[in-house]
């Protein structure tokens, strides 16, 4: 029985790791300033976006799933004839249309899928399971990551699917804006009156950074710093003690919207290494992808692990 896991580009996760495990990417789709671009993680696109300014906030972004039926011929081409077990782990549905397209593609699949297959030469049932990852960005890498595990395990199908579900509540992140307009801007673009213009103005004219913390997207700010370098010591701080007192998983993904060389400058990044490197912990780091960055906004980090229930001030 082969097993694939399919995320979508909301998904962070070092590209080397992603290739090595046979994850196969759902793309999203970029429109930024009126040009259209697929965003399917290659790694080449995606430095060359960092490098070219295009996601530098003076730029019109937003992103935008891919329909019911370009997913659906998808998993007819790419993962029927492939697979025998599908996993498919959605961006949180709160925020995008992924879940929901993915799901309608997935039912259309399981009423079709025999022909695709007999002309692959693979023999016996397909089944698929659409999941709410409940994630964002590096949580959702770490979910995956995770998963993967499971899958190399030879977990049985109900048995994966059962843990993914409920290991999702698991995950705790910490997002870092560079930009509190911008998110704001976008918010509004949406109809997500969650970042209020007060907040956005404060950011901006005081220069706070707020530090975002919670259980996947249920995030509330934890700290407020006078600068980007100050906030990025706070979370080291803390995933460096989480590290050390235990995970629930063997990961922690962390996702940096900035360039390679701004993101080896980061503090703390090398104690956080160590810290991993002492008690078994693999370092998922990776450049946060195109469709996180126009989210979130270029310049933005964001660090997922899983832990018993704690709070951010337990390990500050």
């Amino acid at each position: 029985m082969r097993v694939g896991l399919i995320v979508d580009s909301a998904c962070d996760l070092p590209y080397e790791f992603a290739r090595k495990h046979d994850l196969f990417v759902l793309p999203v789709t970029a429109i930024i300033d009126g040009q259209t671009y697929i965003d399917n993680h290659d790694p080449v696109r995606t430095q060359e976006f960092y490098q070219s300014g295009l996601l530098d906030k003076g730029h019109q972004a937003e992103t935008e799933a891919f329909s019911a039926e370009q997913i659906h011929d998808l998993f007819m081409e790419k993962i029927v004839t492939e697979f025998d077990v599908a996993i498919c782990e959605t961006v949180t549905r709160s925020r995008s249309l992924i879940y929901q397209n993915a799901s309608e593609a997935m039912n259309s699949v399981m009423a079709h899928y025999e022909e695709a297959r007999k002309a692959a030469g693979r023999d016996g049932k397909f089944s698929m399971r659409v999941i709410d990852s409940k994630q964002i960005f590096a949580g959702q890498g770490l979910l995956a990551a995770h998963t993967l595990k499971l899958i190399g395990q030879k977990v049985s199908k109900n048995a994966l699917r059962h843990e993914v579900e409920t290991f999702t509540d698991k995950i705790y992140t910490c997002v870092i804006p560079r930009d509190l307009h911008y998110i704001r801007e976008r918010a509004r673009r949406r109809g997500d009156k969650s970042v209020s213009a007060v907040a956005a103005f404060l950011g901006k004219a005081l220069n706070i950074i707020p530090v975002i913390f919670g259980q996947g997207v249920e995030g509330k700010p934890v700290a407020k710093t006078r600068n980007f370098d100050m906030a990025v010591e706070k979370v080291m701080n803390y995933a460096v003690a989480r590290v050390e007192a235990g995970l629930l998983t063997p990961y922690v993904s962390l996702s940096c919207g900035l360039s390679w060389t701004a993101i080896e400058d980061l503090p703390g990044l090398n104690r956080l290494r160590d810290a991993c490197e002492q008690n078994g912990v693999e370092l998922l780091l990776s450049q946060m992808g195109i469709t996180s960055a126009i989210y979130v906004g270029p310049g933005s980090i964001c660090l997922a692990l899983a832990a018993e229930p704690h709070e951010f001030s337990d390990f500050q």
